[in-house]
């Protein structure tokens, strides 16, 4: 079979975002700079509960297209979540870190 036919992980297309996950992540690059708390910014931008939004976020910079799109953000990001999640391990076996 021809290469044409099969193509590789690096040619295929990436599922592009949608608009919302792009000002989802725009949020999160500059969410600073909205007056008040970050969950009342949330609620009034995207019109979902602050667990809601994060699920959809955690979700979002999981996925390749998100990589894609903004490397430096979504590596921040996962690699914030990985450090909470590191230390939520060691807060409930009681190791200090």
């Amino acid at each position: 079979m021809s290469a044409a036919l099969h193509p590789t992980s690096a040619e295929r297309p990436v599922a592009s975002l949608s608009d919302r996950e792009r000002e989802i992540l725009a949020f999160e690059r500059q969410w600073w700079k909205y007056d008040g708390a970050k969950e009342q910014s949330v609620k009034e931008l995207f019109d979902m509960s602050a667990t809601r939004y994060y699920q959809v976020l955690n979700a979002l910079i999981d996925t390749q297209a998100a990589l894609e799109h903004d490397p430096m953000l979504v590596k921040r990001l996962r690699r914030m979540r990985a450090q909470r999640q590191r230390a939520r391990s060691a807060r409930r076996l009681g190791v200090q870190l």
